[in-house]
């Protein structure tokens, strides 16, 4: 599950221990060498998925950890990229990977850009927020957008009941409800709580439109429906 470059069980448990912020200060360094970084097959397949509905100009990765969204950004925007995020030690990865770009710390909930960017993307950082977050959230990336600008971030399907998968994410939930209860600062990391008719009603109250595509190059299930889609929230106007 992880490389020799990996973090340790001792220091995974630290982190699982410390807040949101804190725990990805502590993993940082070694970010890029877990599997909670994006794949490159998922960053791939929504570059490909946005080129058609682009070029753009300012790019925007919210939650940008240690910067995986420039593969991205990089090819599709013509300006200058920008990343966002609360933890100074992803940011710290993310600007000696890439020097180019603009790194900013700022809670996304109240992020201080007004109608700056044309495309902002986001990749795995919903579980982050719970579901009565969100709204502040959708809303700062509504204003830090221009006028018909582009949001965009995938999202898996969900898990029949039969899979392995469905009850290992169900697990996962669990333990950290249980943990979150018996111990502070709480640690928000969830996988069931961004299902996409919530996320699109969300959206759709931010003053976004919202549509998806199916990202086909990651696969289908049994029944022939894509295993990840791209949403597409476009600010109006």
């Amino acid at each position: 599950m992880f490389s020799p470059q990996g973090p340790s069980l001792r220091e995974l448990a630290v982190q699982a221990l410390s807040s949101v912020e804190r725990g990805y200060d502590l993993l940082a360094p070694k970010f890029d060498h877990t599997p909670f970084r994006t794949p490159d097959g998922i960053l791939d397949a929504t570059a490909d998925a946005l080129r058609p509905l682009g070029p753009f100009d300012r790019g925007l990765d919210v939650c940008c950890g240690t910067g995986a969204g420039v593969r991205v950004l990089q090819p599709l925007c013509r300006e200058r990229i920008t990343g966002v995020d609360f933890s100074a030690g992803m940011l710290s990865q993310a600007r000696d990977a890439h020097p180019d770009g603009e790194w900013v710390r700022a809670d996304v909930r109240a992020m201080p850009f007004a109608e700056a960017f044309d495309l902002a993307v986001s990749f795995g950082a919903l579980g982050h927020f719970l579901p009565d977050e969100r709204p502040a959230l959708f809303a700062g990336v509504h204003d830090a957008l221009r006028p018909g600008g582009l949001f965009a971030f995938p999202i898996a399907a969900p898990q029949p009941i039969t899979s392995p998968l469905y009850w290992a994410l169900l697990g996962f939930d669990l333990s950290m409800r249980v943990r979150n209860t018996l111990w502070r600062p709480p640690f928000v990391m969830y996988y069931r709580t961004c299902g996409l008719p919530e996320i699109r009603d969300d959206l759709t109250a931010a003053g976004f439109t919202v549509t998806t595509v199916p990202l086909t190059a990651l696969g289908r299930r049994a029944d022939g429906t894509p295993l990840c889609r791209l949403v597409l929230a476009r600010k109006t106007g």
